[in-house]
Order: C-alpha cells, then structure tokens, then sequence
C-alpha cells in the first residue's frame, strides 16, 4: 500500500514562509517525477512545481522566483520552500508521485496566508 503523506502547511503573515514535505512510501523513489499542486477554496486544483527523476525542476508562473522544489532520495521525500507567501497562495497543498501507470495522492496539508 502507498502513502504519501504531506506535512509542514499551517497559518501564516502575508511575506512569511513554510516548507511543506512530503514523504512518499514506493518503491525506487528515485524513478518518480514528484509534483505540488494546490486547490483554493472555489477553484480547480492547479499544479504549482514538479521536479522529474533527473532532477529537472520547474514551476507554475505564479510561483516561480518564490517557490522551490527539492527532493531527497535517500529520504523518499520532496519539498516545497514556500517564501514571499501572499493571501492568494492559501490552498490546500497535496503532493503527487507518478511514475508510468502509478500515480499516487496525498491527503493534502492546509496553508493559509493572512493579509
């Protein structure tokens, strides 16, 4: 059974930062593109960042220059640095693996950015 479990979200000032994490239980961590995406109250969900198994890193434009994603084989884990954080960065943050046909969710973890 995968899990993928977020952590690190929480509450916030306007220009603050959060690093969100999350740890993934499959199997050859190395071989998954891992991702962020984020759902607003209302909205869609949207993709925030994504980092491929080579390490190749990019970003929603929205959030590039502020936003940076990592990731930590040995660890099974990637992060999110969240800086310069405004309102409208408050989502539910949910991390994504995928790898071929496996595509596994977290639960998700709640930031909320006070104005």
């Amino acid at each position: 059974q995968v899990q993928v479990v977020e952590s690190g979200g929480g509450l916030v000032q306007a220009g603050g930062s959060l690093r969100l994490s999350c740890a993934a239980s499959v199997s050859i961590f190395s071989a998954y593109a891992m991702g962020w995406y984020r759902q607003a109250p209302g909205k869609q969900r949207e993709w925030v960042a994504r980092v491929t198994s080579g390490g190749f890193k990019n970003y929603a434009d929205s959030v590039k220059g502020r936003f940076t994603i990592s990731r930590d084989n040995a660890k099974r884990t990637v992060y999110l640095q969240m800086n310069s954080l405004k309102p409208e960065d408050t989502a539910i943050y949910y991390c994504n693996a995928v790898r071929g046909y496996g595509d596994y969710w977290g639960q998700g973890t709640q930031v909320t950015v006070s104005s």
